[in-house]
């Protein structure tokens, strides 16, 4: 007698409709207290350069894939280089308080086709670090990820001996994957690298959590925070 056919193999769930995403523009994102831009040399070197200068010893650079510039004109050179690419497309912070530039982050990785899309080649300066505005920075480019082009999982990733970038990705809502041995060589010595992510069906509550942690009757007059990130995605 003819065999039974082999039973079907299982098969992930149907995303109905599905297209590959738009690249992300090249248009400004603002927030309450902060606007993230494309990153211009002409109008963001020299603020940069000047935040970073309080970073005297390098260390916030020492997990990025460049040396931190040692000049105004290095600085500015980097700028530029970084600029002129699409992917990954560079954008600065500018902290609406005094309208300076005060840190860099950027898309990357930008996987269209799977609608899955990285934030990478963070660099804050030192006042921006653990404040609102380095938080808003973050969600806003989530929300430009998820809310406006559809991506489906945005990836945050860093060297595993990393502690500040692991715990901040932890802080903004993203999930621990797992440690990739040996993924990259960079500055001559290797980098296991450790991967988070946001994937889309969990950015409601997440950015419903964001909403709230940055609504200003959350932070006193001393600008200090009433309750945490964490404890509003809790909530």
């Amino acid at each position: 007698m003819p065999q039974d056919p082999s039973p079907l193999q299982p098969v992930g769930p149907p995303v109905p409709g599905w297209t590959a995403r738009p690249m992300p523009p090249a248009t400004p994102m603002a927030g309450r207290f902060v606007r993230v831009e494309p990153l211009d040399p002409a109008r963001h070197a020299h603020a940069l350069f000047e935040a970073n200068a309080a970073d005297r010893d390098a260390s916030h650079w020492t997990y990025l894939f460049d040396e931190k510039p040692a000049t105004p004109e290095a600085y500015a050179e980097w700028a530029t280089q970084k600029a002129a690419t699409r992917d990954p497309m560079f954008h600065a912070i500018v902290d609406l308080a005094d309208g300076k530039a005060a840190g860099v982050a950027a898309y990357m990785r930008i996987e269209r086709t799977h609608g899955v899309i990285e934030v990478g080649h963070i660099n804050f300066a030192p006042r921006l670090q653990r404040t609102r505005q380095a938080t808003e920075a973050i969600y806003l480019m989530m929300a430009r990820a998820f809310d406006e082009l559809g991506y489906r999982r945005f990836e945050w990733k860093c060297d595993h001996l990393n502690a500040p970038s692991r715990a901040a990705a932890l802080r903004f809502g993203f999930t621990f994957e797992g440690i990739f041995r040996q993924a990259i060589v960079y500055k001559g010595r290797n980098r296991d690298t450790a991967w988070y992510s946001i994937i889309d069906t969990e950015w409601p509550a997440i950015k419903a959590a964001y909403r709230a942690w940055l609504d200003p009757a959350n932070f006193g007059a001393d600008g200090r925070q009433r309750e945490a990130l964490a404890a509003r995605r809790a909530g």
